[in-house]
């Protein structure tokens, strides 16, 4: 597939294109820094369960048959789980900065980009991006003055080079202060690479969803079924008109702390919204339904065409970002597939130990 030749829809398909296979050919220098940075083992830490919660075994119902769902999402089935440890909340700022500090690592934002190894994983014939794609950074969110439609996902990203972990929105913005807010702007091999470090794994999408669910069977929620119980809001997530505006009803326009609103009945943070969160599990569509990687304000998903030999991975949880005009991610079935190579403004991740 090549950019189509309107202008819109070739910055378009760029922003998505890049955003999913712009750390692509990167991949063998994530692997062997994965096993070696700078002549430092990255799993030279000794594991512990400190700030983690214990998750016994079960069986549990797994996704959602309710019709206000997303068809990625159905139908549901029972599933089992083995016990594990999961971490209380999202990997932070400061504990990734510990990885980087000890290690050496350099993200996938941050590495230099290489045309001639790029078009390497690009469809035959595609032409060489803008000058300002091929710089090292990532896909940072802005707001909008007017409506736009719901598959132009261009409308409300831009790539933005030199944004990455330490540098959020772009260049001029920063960490600093936010230490206790999770680490975004990291691709699934950067979270795989820490987790591996601390000697963890980033749970399974079952694990994640059954810990998310904190106890409760078949809920909308991972309260329960009120979105906004005696009208409070239990999770940093998107109000007002998307993306015209963040009215920060919940006392936040952007990412939050990690502890900033309640746990789940199983001691854990933000299993609803803030942030996206990388899993282990390699993204497939339910049997029967068509591909899908966003979804639009009638609760349709919206095809998309993804990257020739792109494998994609599951997050899971929401973010700030979501809202019920445009897909309620914050739920506990809900599910979305993202390149391995992507980071973004409202993506993070948190690490599981097998119990």
């Amino acid at each position: 597939m090549k950019p189509a030749s309107n202008s819109r829809n070739n910055r378009q398909w760029w922003v998505w294109w890049l955003g999913g296979a712009i750390g692509a050919m990167c991949l063998a220098l994530a692997i062997g820094q994965s096993a070696n940075s700078g002549g430092r083992h990255l799993s030279a830490k000794p594991a512990s369960t400190k700030a983690m919660r214990f998750i016994p075994a079960a069986d549990f119902t797994m996704g959602s048959d309710d019709p206000d769902s997303m068809e990625n999402e159905r139908p549901s089935r029972r599933v089992s789980v083995k016990s594990f440890w999961i971490d209380e909340h999202d990997v932070t700022n400061a504990e990734f900065q510990e990885f980087v500090h000890a290690t050496g690592y350099v993200t996938t934002a941050e590495r230099p980009v290489d045309w001639e190894e790029l078009k390497k994983q690009a469809p035959p014939g595609t032409p060489r991006p803008p000058a300002e794609m091929l710089q090292p950074g990532a896909l940072v969110f802005h707001s909008t003055d007017h409506e736009v439609p719901y598959d132009d996902l261009s409308a409300w990203w831009n790539w933005v080079p030199g944004a990455n972990w330490r540098h959020p929105q772009g260049p001029r913005s920063s960490i600093d202060g936010k230490q206790d807010y999770p680490v975004v702007q990291v691709s699934w091999d950067d979270a795989a690479a820490y987790a591996a470090w601390a000697g963890k794994r980033l749970p399974t999408e079952a694990e994640w969803e059954y810990a998310a669910r904190g106890g409760l069977e078949k809920k909308r929620f991972v309260w329960g079924d009120e979105f906004s119980p005696g009208g409070k809001l239990l999770a940093n997530v998107y109000q007002g008109q998307f993306p015209i505006k963040d009215l920060a009803q919940d006392g936040y326009a952007g990412v939050s702390p990690v502890t900033a609103f309640p746990p789940n009945g199983y001691g854990l943070y933000d299993m609803a919204g803030n942030v996206w969160q990388w899993t282990a599990d390699v993204y497939r569509e339910v049997p029967g339904n068509q591909p899908c990687v966003m979804c639009a304000a009638n609760g349709r998903m919206i095809n998309a065409t993804a990257p020739a030999g792109e494998v994609r991975r599951v997050m899971k949880g929401g973010s700030f970002l979501c809202s019920y005009q445009y897909c309620e991610g914050y739920r506990p079935s809900s599910r979305r597939g993202m390149s391995r190579d992507s980071g973004s403004e409202h993506l993070g991740f948190r690490c599981a130990i097998s119990g």
